[in-house]
């Protein structure tokens, strides 16, 4: 594994995909069984979460897959309260999410801190699912989708995809913010969906990645890194 080069604290950062990146599994769906034994769900709609996860885990996402999930949990989610979301979520999240950490990854995130450089989570999952988890894993912050509310309540409509094209857009607004040289820059992802984001920085790297995206990182000299160790791990504070 590459080791991150130090550099001016501020002056850099490292952005994450998470779904198979950072962690095992689907993010949103890891909560299924958790919304169900809150009443957001029913059995049906549990176990058709479950088999959801098994895909995902099997063979990924590529662009149709997720337009199709997308719309599947925009409907799914309308009429929930956002606050309850976050209660249920933070309430599970280290049983949750904690053993399906990448030992790797979790060692690359505090390489990256202890370079002097920040960290942030770049995700499809709804921030609501993404701000706890970025805390627990010491993120300076998180660019994740964005649901519309009303009366704090998911009307099904979206204010923000954070997918594709989007996540190297708000990269870029991030960078210009925040005086990040994109070309200093370092990205992380496993799937080829998010190729801009990794075409967005100076240093990307594949990891774990569908066969698209091994096959482009090998024909363009990217690195591509292997996750395979898992373990349960403490909660840090988030590093702002």
């Amino acid at each position: 594994m590459e080791t991150p080069a130090a550099g001016p604290p501020g002056a850099t950062a490292a952005f994450f995909d998470l779904d198979k990146t950072l962690i095992a599994r689907s993010s949103t769906l890891a909560f299924v069984p958790s919304f169900y034994r809150h009443g957001l769900i029913s059995k049906v709609q549990a176990i058709r979460g479950v088999f959801a996860q098994l895909v995902f885990r099997l063979g990924g996402a590529d662009h149709h897959q997720m337009e199709r999930i997308k719309a599947q949990l925009t409907s799914l989610c309308s009429g929930w309260s956002a606050d309850r979301v976050s209660e249920i979520v933070t309430a599970h999240l280290a049983e949750t999410i904690g053993p399906i950490v990448y030992t790797e990854a979790h060692g690359l995130l505090r390489e990256h801190r202890a370079a002097g450089r920040d960290v942030f989570i770049v995700s499809t999952a709804g921030q609501e699912v993404v701000r706890p988890i970025g805390a627990m894993l010491g993120a300076s912050g998180v660019i994740a989708t964005q649901m519309r509310l009303a009366d704090g309540r998911y009307t099904g409509e979206l204010e923000f995809y954070a997918y594709g094209t989007e996540k190297a857009r708000k990269m870029r607004e991030l960078a210009d913010e925040r005086g990040y040289v994109l070309a200093d820059c370092y990205a992380y992802s496993d799937s080829v969906t998010d190729l801009p984001m990794l075409e967005a920085v100076g240093h990307p790297h594949a990891v774990n990645p569908d066969r698209e995206l091994r096959r482009i990182a090998r024909d363009r000299g990217w690195p591509v890194l292997a996750f395979v160790e898992r373990a349960l791990m403490a909660c840090e504070p988030q590093n702002q």
